[in-house]
């Protein structure tokens, strides 16, 4: 049997422990946080709280910077086109006006500063969150099929720095888990 043929058919994503309770579920992320591990997901029925903050307390969003970035640049734009359209390209002088009259450009800077940032908003959160994602790996195990209803799982991704698949396993095995479920591609 060559090295080739052993290696799975179907990359690994992670493994998915489900619990019965969100308690447990809190329990778990805490452990599993204490233990180092940064590349996980929580999957509840309805929404809770503690959850999002453990999750996503540490994660720095890369948004905020983005919308400022994309509103200095309509900020620029406008007021950069104004500017050569008035002073360079077609310089006319009528009544007397200044060329460069900066105060009548401020509707149009405002306006371009809130397009770019609204684009941006949409577009980067789309890219972000990696979205259209029409299918998540977990949907390929059955037990999740629960998560809509009454289900509380943990995702610890093989993509994590501290990922063994055996400890991990193990970890999420000894915090109470329901099922332990490998997850594919």
């Amino acid at each position: 049997m060559s090295v080739a043929s052993a290696q799975p058919t179907t990359p690994f994503y992670g493994i998915l422990a489900s619990f019965e309770t969100e308690e447990e579920l809190i329990h778990a992320l805490e452990a599993v946080q204490a233990e180092g591990y940064d590349k996980l997901d929580a999957f509840t029925p309805y929404p809770v709280e503690h959850v999002s903050e453990l999750v996503y307390h540490h994660k720095k969003s890369i948004m905020p910077k983005l919308v400022l970035g994309a509103g200095l640049t309509g900020a620029a734009t406008g007021f950069g086109l104004q500017w050569w359209t008035t002073t360079i390209a077609y310089p006319m002088n009528i009544g007397g006006r200044p060329l460069f009259s900066w105060p009548a450009w401020i509707a149009v800077t405002f306006e371009l500063t809130i397009l770019f940032s609204a684009f941006a908003a949409v577009f980067g959160m789309l890219a972000v969150n990696g979205l259209p994602r029409p299918h998540h790996p977990v949907f390929n195990v059955e037990a999740f099929e629960s998560a809509s209803v009454d289900g509380f799982f943990l995702l610890i991704e093989a993509a994590d720095p501290k990922y063994d698949a055996k400890a991990t396993r193990e970890t999420l095995e000894g915090l109470g888990s329901h099922e332990v479920h490998d997850v594919d591609w």
